[in-house]
C-alpha cells in the first residue's frame, strides 16, 4: 500500500511542479502534512481517545525529538535536491533513479550495521548498477547527459539521502535490546513533518522571498494537496510496517520502491513522455535487481 500511494505521491509532485517555483511548493507540502498530523498530536497530549490505537502519538522530551530533528534535516535535503532534480526531470527518468534507493540501504547495512551481502544479493546490485548505466544511455537520447547534468546530480543526491533516511529509520525504531533507540513511529512521522515545516518556513523566508521576482513565480495548484495526502498515507503504512519486530528494512525499501511502476505508468499515461521501449527495459532490470535482494534477503 505504501509503495502505490508513493507513486501517486510522485506523480502529484511532478505535476505539482510544472512550471512552478519549488520552494513554496515544498513548504505548503511540509504545512498540510502537518496539519494531517497535528490533530493526532493534540489528542493524545490532552485526551485519552487515541490511547492503545495505532493513531497515537507518544509523548517525549529533547532526548527523544533531538532525533526527530536529525531525521527532519535528512529527508528534507533528499526532498529539496529531488524537488529540483524532478522539475526539470521526466519522471521516467527519475522513479528508475529512485529505484536504486534499496541497493544502496543494503549497502548501507552492510557498511554501517556489519551486514554482508550473498551471491543473491550481489546479483541484484550488479543488476542496478547495469540498469543506472543503461538509463544514462536512454536519456542521451532526450538530451540528458548524466555526467554533466547538475539536475541528474540533484537526484542521485536525493537518492542517497534517501537510503540514509531508511537506515536511520532501522536505527529510530529497532528495539533498545537491538542497539536501537525504540522510538514510537507516530511520534516520529508527526513530529518530523512539523520540524521540517518550520525548517522551510525559514528557507522561504529567507531564500526564495528576497529573490521571488527573479526567479519562476509561483501559483497554487490542487496537486499540492494532493501531494501532501498521498504522502502522509504512504509515510504511515511506512512506519507501521517498520515498527513490526520482525520487520528487516532492507525488504521494507525494496517493496516501497515498487512505487516506481506506479509513477512510470503515470509518466508514460499522463505525461505523454518519451522513449519509453528502452526506459521500461532499464526499469526491468531495476526489478529484476530487487527480485534477487529479496530472495538473497529471505
Amino acid at each position: 500500500m505504501s509503495a502505490a500511494l508513493l507513486g501517486c505521491y510522485d506523480s502529484f509532485k511532478k505535476e505539482a511542479l510544472k512550471d512552478n517555483a519549488v520552494i513554496p511548493v515544498l513548504f505548503l507540502n511540509t504545512l498540510f502534512s502537518s496539519l494531517v498530523f497535528l490533530p493526532f498530536i493534540v489528542l493524545s497530549g490532552t485526551t485519552s481517545v487515541l490511547d492503545g490505537s495505532i493513531f497515537h502519538v507518544a509523548s517525549g522530551g529533547w532526548e527523544v525529538h533531538k532525533y526527530v530533528v536529525l531525521k527532519a534535516f535528512i529527508v528534507l535535503s533528499s526532498w529539496v535536491l529531488g524537488y529540483f532534480g524532478m522539475k526539470h526531470l521526466p519522471l521516467t527518468i527519475v522513479g528508475p533513479i529512485n529505484a536504486t534507493r534499496p541497493v544502496m540501504v543494503l549497502v548501507g547495512a552492510l557498511l554501517v550495521f556489519g551486514e554482508r551481502l550473498n551471491g543473491w544479493q550481489w546479483i541484484g546490485v550488479l543488476l542496478a548498477v547495469a540498469s543506472f548505466f543503461l538509463l544514462s544511455r536512454s536519456g542521451k537520447k532526450e538530451g540528458i547527459d548524466f555526467k554533466h547534468d547538475h539536475w541528474i546530480y540533484m537526484i542521485v543526491g536525493a537518492a542517497v539521502l534517501g537510503a540514509v533516511s531508511g537506515l536511520y529509520d532501522k536505527y529510530l525504531m529497532a528495539p533498545v535490546s537491538e542497539g536501537g533507540v525504540g522510538l514510537d513511529r507516530m511520534l516520529v512521522q508527526s513530529w518530523y513533518n512539523i520540524y521540517q515545516c518550520g525548517m522551510m518556513l525559514a528557507m522561504l523566508w529567507l531564500l526564495w522571498w528576497p529573490k521571488h521576482k527573479e526567479t519562476t513565480p509561483f501559483h497554487w495548484a490542487w496537486s499540492i494537496v494532493g501531494v501532501s495526502l498521498f504522502l502522509s498515507a504512504a509515510d504511515f503504512m511506512y512506519f507501521y510496517s517498520l515498527s513490526l519486530p520482525t520487520a528487516m528494512i532492507s525488504i521494507v525499501s525494496m517493496v516501497r520502491r515498487g512505487s516506481v511502476v506506479v509513477s512510470f505508468l503515470f509518466g508514460a499515461l499522463i505525461f505523454r513522455e518519451k522513449n519509453l521501449k528502452a526506459k521500461a527495459f532499464d526499469l526491468a532490470l531495476v526489478l529484476l535487481g530487487m527480485v534477487f535482494l529479496y530472495i538473497g534477503s529471505k
